[in-house]
């Protein structure tokens, strides 16, 4: 089981590989994501134990050095998380929602953690700056009241770290929208 997740974000693809394998040899820990996003950017996901991740994100942030965009280590990683990357996350009914759009995908599934954590709110999904000019975003859902409370505790923690895009929470979405957003 994972109890832990780091993310190091690059914006060199050659130097986010070289850092993927140094964190694999560091620690032991699981790739989760090692891929490209855009624009041109290169991410490594990591799990495993919370002392392992912090070992294996230390060691890539300090491979990567002027070419790290962002990073996190997450000690405690909300049990909903990791299936919303995916897009595994099943809802049931869709009452409000709430967005978070920030310009790193380290920011974006920290305040997504955050959102979480902070307020009885499922999310529906993660978009990790795939054919979105770099940029992420994600989709949560629950009453009003939680999803104002989410949004407001995630889009601090981006916010915090100076990428931020917008935040929006739509009280009753239409369910055209809805349908296009599952």
């Amino acid at each position: 089981m994972i109890h832990a997740i780091g993310l190091v974000e690059l914006n060199c693809i050659a130097r986010g590989i070289e850092s993927a394998d140094i964190m694999a040899k560091t620690a032991d820990v699981k790739i989760l994501v090692a891929k490209t996003t855009c624009p041109g950017k290169y991410i490594v996901l990591i799990g495993g134990d919370v002392s392992s991740v912090q070992q294996s994100v230390r060691a890539g942030v300090e491979l990567g050095a002027e070419t790290v965009i962002d990073q996190f280590v997450i000690p405690n990683v909300h049990y909903s998380i990791l299936p919303a990357i995916s897009g595994a996350n099943e809802i049931g009914e869709i009452k409000a929602i709430g967005i978070i759009e920030t310009f790193s995908v380290a920011a974006l599934i920290e305040a997504a953690d955050a959102a979480v954590k902070a307020a009885e709110v499922e999310p529906l999904r993660l978009h990790l700056a795939f054919g979105i000019g770099g940029k992420s975003y994600t989709v949560v859902t629950g009453e009003v009241a939680a999803v104002k409370a989410a949004v407001e505790t995630g889009s601090t923690v981006a916010a915090d770290k100076g990428l931020l895009v917008e935040k929006v929470v739509i009280p009753r979405p239409a369910k055209q929208l809805i349908e296009h957003l599952i």
